[in-house]
């Protein structure tokens, strides 16, 4: 029987194998959201560089936030790679959820994001 890692490892390559088929030239919004924060970056697969990161351990992000496990979090986190992305000239992604579920603090800071102006 596969354990809880192997599933989420499967998951997640299932996910970016998805994301890459469809994305074509367009760049990998990427999230990681662990127990305490959670982290967004731009990613340019085909030079494999990241061009934009926002998390919410950041320094400035800590200052006004209670915690960085919140869905405030994840829009402030949203809002900020989205204008960090938009200051490159970043406005078409692929939002690459990877693994998570698409709701709670993912959703948040993909709406955050779009709000902001990215468009996936």
């Amino acid at each position: 029987m596969a354990t809880v890692v192997d599933r989420t490892a499967r998951r997640t390559r299932k996910v970016r194998r998805q994301i890459r088929r469809a994305a074509g030239t367009r760049l990998r919004l990427s999230v990681f959201r662990s127990s305490k924060h959670i982290y967004a970056q731009v990613i340019d697969d085909l030079k494999g560089e990241t061009l934009a990161a926002a998390s919410s351990i950041e320094k400035d992000m800590r200052g006004h936030l209670k915690t960085g496990a919140n869905v405030e979090a994840a829009k402030a986190v949203g809002k900020l790679v989205a204008e960090r992305a938009a200051a490159k000239g970043v406005k078409d992604v692929v939002f690459d959820r990877g693994g998570y579920l698409y709701h709670g603090r993912v959703k948040a800071l993909a709406d955050a994001a779009r709000e902001s102006g990215l468009s996936f």
